[in-house]
């Protein structure tokens, strides 16, 4: 089983990490599918019905340019779930999902047909004057075996998964969000260290195949300041995995925490790593973490959370390149407090989500 160990050190770990940083996943490869399926339509139909112009009409736009070069996917999860309310004539909850289905949200790619959905959302973006947001989550060994294991079966599978995403971006714009967990699991122990070596290794050479490509940006997951409390220890790590190189790292990667706990660690960890800037995940954020430490999975499914600040590159902070929805608001973190499977659209909590942020 990939992500899978043995140990009673590495289980106290994995539970104490748990508890400590509240992180969730997106594997989305279902959807990503879908959308390229109809990638091909959304921008137009061959139909001359009525219902089909007023059903183009009620698609997603792109957001300004100027505010958030990231494409708007017309046919993502929330997109369609828009459209299923209108139809069912629940207009309440259909204005209240436009909120998650007007915005960019990262495409988290898969393994099956990595270069097929990378040419596929890069295309689609390009054709609209935007630039794909994507998201590499096939590391060996992902999640320590937790609700989003998986990844790639070993490192060769990796690089030559890696390989095909390459050639399906090629020469179009793109800005990548580079394995998340991948680095903060190997601060806090939850990766058993024989694979510690590899993983370095694997992501020193993505950064460098990525940043030969002519316009993709890349960031590497760096945590959030309740996961990895001390920024001092994801210096050597964010340096062996190819910093120098990468455009900036990432944090809040599909967590809670707020914008502001965020960008004052993220300055911090900045002037360790010879002034990079940093991208925030503020998909969730907008009521904070949850409450309370009781329950250990505090952070898988959290009731009360709210949509945060929109995805803008206009952030106000010359370190903070962008505010941007890395993980899909909507989609499950797992199979807890009702939760389907991590990365699945869960409307109900989708729509509290746009709800609280009200």
């Amino acid at each position: 089983m990939y992500g899978s160990y043995t140990g009673r050190r590495h289980h106290v770990a994995r539970l104490r990490s748990r508890r400590a940083r509240g992180r969730t996943r997106a594997v989305s490869t279902a959807g990503a599918l879908l959308s390229l399926v109809t990638l091909s339509g959304c921008f137009g139909s061959s139909s001359s019905g009525e219902g089909d112009h007023a059903a183009a009409a009620e698609r997603p736009r792109q957001r300004p340019k100027a505010t958030v070069p990231y494409w708007v996917n017309p046919d993502g999860s929330a997109a369609r779930q828009v459209a299923a309310y209108r139809k069912k004539g629940e207009r309440d909850q259909a204005r209240l999902i436009e909120k998650i289905a007007d915005q960019p949200v990262a495409e988290w790619l898969g393994l099956d047909d990595p270069e097929g959905q990378a040419s596929g959302f890069t295309h689609a973006a390009a054709k609209a004057n935007r630039s794909a947001l994507l998201v590499f989550y096939e590391i060996p060994h992902r999640d320590c075996g937790q609700y989003s294991k998986g990844g790639a079966a070993d490192g060769n599978a990796y690089r030559a998964w890696l390989d095909k995403v390459v050639r399906g971006i090629g020469n179009r714009p793109a800005t990548v969000i580079l394995e998340p967990d991948a680095l903060p699991h190997l601060v806090d122990g939850c990766t058993p260290k024989q694979f510690h070596e590899e993983r370095y290794d694997l992501l020193t050479g993505a950064v460098d195949k990525l940043k030969g490509l002519p316009h993709t940006k890349v960031y590497l997951d760096a945590g959030n300041p309740h996961w990895i409390k001390d920024p001092r220890r994801m210096v050597q790590p964010l340096k062996r995995a190819g910093i120098a190189k990468a455009d900036g790292f990432a944090l809040n990667i599909s967590n809670y925490q707020t914008t502001k706990e965020n960008a004052a660690y993220g300055r911090q960890l900045s002037a360790l790593v010879g002034g990079k800037p940093f991208v925030i995940d503020t998909s969730r954020n907008g009521n904070g973490p949850a409450p309370g430490t009781d329950d250990p999975q505090a952070w898988c499914n959290p009731k009360g959370r709210a949509l945060g600040e929109t995805p803008t590159t206009d952030t106000g902070d010359r370190l903070v390149d962008a505010y941007l929805w890395i993980k899909r608001p909507g989609e499950s973190d797992g199979t807890c407090k009702g939760g389907p499977q991590a990365g699945r659209w869960w409307p109900r909590y989708a729509l509290d989500l746009a709800r609280n942020a009200e």
